[in-house]
């Protein structure tokens, strides 16, 4: 059984997000979807109403699972005996930042990263950016999936 995990906060998930692990489903038999958990963080969703969503968006892929983990990624992997972890590069500057990442993960567990290169529809794109364009009103509905655009006005208006 070939396993993979696709980390993040997710707050919310985007058509990046996305189309990564709409990739990773065709490479893997099982993929993670793993939602960090930090407690010092203040996200705009609850960490329940992420999870929602994304098994929402993701329900077509019947080998992905949704879950949220608290602490290092590696210990996340050993647990559920993950070789992989699947990360999306937007920018060179993506990578610097990740390949430390990736470097400390082997060099603690022997756990692999997988760069995919992200698709240049969504090079631009991330959770904080859709977030603080929605907020202002811009039209965010070709950035996320229906479901996530619904629950992003509702809690926005709530604000």
């Amino acid at each position: 059984m070939r396993r993979a995990v696709c980390p993040g906060s997710f707050d919310p998930i985007t058509n990046g997000h996305l189309d990564i692990i709409a990739r990773a489903s065709r490479l893997y038999d099982e993929v993670y979807v793993a939602v960090m958990v930090n407690k010092s963080k203040k996200g705009l969703f609850e960490i329940d109403e992420r999870i929602d969503l994304i098994r929402q968006v993701t329900g077509e892929y019947a080998n992905v699972r949704v879950e949220s983990f608290h602490g290092l990624l590696v210990d996340y992997c050993k647990q559920r005996d993950i070789p992989a972890i699947v990360k999306g590069l937007r920018a060179v500057s993506d990578f610097d930042y990740e390949l430390q990442m990736a470097q400390m993960n082997n060099g603690l567990s022997g756990v692999e990263t997988l760069f995919v290169p992200t698709n240049p529809t969504y090079s631009f794109l991330s959770s904080s950016l859709v977030k603080e364009v929605a907020a202002w009103g811009g039209d965010v509905s070709h950035l996320v999936p229906p479901q996530v655009l619904d629950a992003l006005t509702r809690k926005l208006r709530k604000d």
